[in-house]
């Protein structure tokens, strides 16, 4: 049982080459390609999510604390 886990997992393995960076260092490739937008969102989600008591933050739901 362990062993095709442990073999399919080594399979997604692989070594990058120096001339191939440069694909995976795009901004599209990234985990979060806009940050400033993500801030933003995760602001207000937070601050809505404050005042209803969802996030463990205190707050009246207008993100000003």
């Amino acid at each position: 049982m362990l062993l095709p886990i442990l073999l399919s997992s080594l399979w997604g393995c692989t070594t990058v080459q120096p001339w191939e960076r440069g694909d995976l260092a795009k901004k599209e490739m990234a985990w979060d390609p806009d940050p400033m937008r993500s801030a933003l969102r995760d602001h207000v989600y937070f601050s809505k999510e404050g005042s209803s008591g969802g996030a463990s933050s205190g707050g009246g739901g207008c993100g000003c604390n």
